[in-house]
């Protein structure tokens, strides 16, 4: 690999500095900045990371994308920033995506940045490859001058969302859905609906850091690749590898947020209580631990927590939390391709899961409930689920955001919908207030 020279500074008033380091970023093509918004635990390893200035990069289609991704990973040797679209089941398993995709993003794009400056504790790291790395002192200075001035929303106008399907087509599908698990196909599967605006355009920094502000998730992540932009406000991490341990935090059940204290501790406990949510979690638990026993020490799979409540600023969520031990020669790409796609956005039994989605679902996914994140230079990785997410394609002037819900045999068509307009909510007054 590559030599990189590393400068530490302190830092004091986070918030500010975040967006003046995002501010910042703005003059490069490539950037993923990872924000944990101070809910880093022993899970998480920073408080920030931020990538920018690609030196090398991949970007394929899912054909071979794994194994494509692998050698790429295995050249570099290095920090590498990106995303997994969710088409890559179609190089997993033998699936095809044949839905309408307004968006256009490549399914797999990684870059090996020349810059990558992260925050732990107060104290804030420059790592630069040699060719710029005379350019720390410099670029630590602009960060901090960075003068935020309000920017020009005019020419944008208002952000007009159609729906891709109606309410009643959507419990039509659900009920298709009903008869694949009454019929014994599947248990449990999730559907998802896009919400969309054409020929509309949004300025991506500020509509990241309104969405950022109402959720404050743990995942949340601003990426720019040219006109593709990726702005997540997602709090559910798909996979971390960290030493020989693996983490993976599947969520499943959500309930909406109450102004009054005694309603929300009462919306948290039906939560805690639900048989139906319950159930749709340790399925998807199950799932998870299937998945991760393929590659991991044989007994090691473990589950560490389940059916956990959390709260968030929009809503309850129920996560669980399953770990495991892998070997220390498994190659990090094929941890994440054993696992790919979560098993969260997916279904059980994920082959025919997945089958049927692509069948009642009008869109193709694509980023949505895929994964973005990064590997580190030393074989550990992380990587978030893209959802409660706005997409953006500058160029085709096209916005998307999707939602969905795991639908169970005990799932009520108009209760699975409403929970979707609970979790578009956030996205939709984001680009109504643009």
């Amino acid at each position: 690999g590559l030599v990189r020279t590393t400068k530490k500074y302190s830092l004091t008033g986070l918030d500010l500095f975040k967006s003046k380091i995002l501010s910042w970023s703005q003059d490069y093509e490539d950037i993923v900045y990872l924000d944990s918004n101070n809910h880093a635990d022993e899970y998480s390893s920073f408080d920030l990371l931020l990538a920018v200035d690609a030196f090398t990069s991949i970007k394929t289609d899912y054909t071979d994308g794994f194994l494509k991704l692998k050698e790429y990973y295995n050249t570099t040797q290095d920090w590498i920033f990106g995303y997994l679209s969710y088409d890559l089941k179609n190089d997993t398993e033998n699936l095809t995506s044949q839905n309408s995709d307004g968006l256009e993003f490549p399914d797999l794009y990684f870059f090996q940045p020349k810059k990558v400056i992260y925050l732990k504790e107060d104290e804030l790291i420059f790592s630069y490859l040699k060719m710029v790395d005379d350019e720390i002192e410099e670029d630590y200075k602009a960060i901090i001058d960075q003068t935020l001035e309000k920017p020009d929303q005019s020419n944008c106008g208002k952000v007009k969302i159609s729906l891709r399907i109606t309410k009643d087509v959507y419990k039509e599908k659900i009920n298709r859905m009903l008869a694949h698990i009454h019929r014994g196909d599947i248990y449990e599967a999730n559907f998802c609906q896009e919400f969309y605006a054409e020929n509309s355009c949004i300025n991506p920094i500020l509509t990241f850091m309104h969405l950022n502000r109402i959720s404050e998730p743990p995942f949340s992540t601003f990426f720019r690749r040219n006109d593709n932009y990726v702005l997540s406000a997602s709090p559910e991490r798909y996979i971390k590898k960290k030493g020989s341990k693996i983490i993976s935090q599947p969520i499943k059940g959500t309930a909406k947020r109450s102004q009054s204290v005694e309603e929300d501790n009462q919306l948290r406990a039906n939560l805690e209580k639900n048989p139906k949510e319950r159930s749709e979690n340790i399925m998807i638990v199950d799932l998870v631990r299937n998945d991760l026993s393929r590659l991991a020490i044989k007994g090691s799979v473990k589950v560490e927590e389940l059916c956990e409540v959390y709260t968030f600023k929009q809503v309850h969520q129920m996560i669980s939390t399953v770990t495991a031990e892998v070997d220390s020669n498994s190659s990090p790409v094929d941890i994440i391709k054993s696992t790919f796609p979560m098993g969260s956005m997916t279904g059980a039994p994920k082959v025919s899961a997945m089958k049927i989605i692509e069948e009642l679902e009008e869109t193709k996914r694509g980023i949505y409930s895929g994964a973005i994140g990064y590997f580190t230079p030393d074989k550990d990785f992380d990587f978030n689920v893209v959802i409660r997410t706005i997409l953006y394609n500058s160029t085709n002037k096209f916005i998307s955001y999707s939602v969905g819900g795991a639908i169970t045999a005990k799932s009520d068509p108009d209760q699975e919908y409403e929970e979707c307009l609970i979790k578009a909510k956030a996205m939709r007054e984001v680009l109504e207030q643009q």
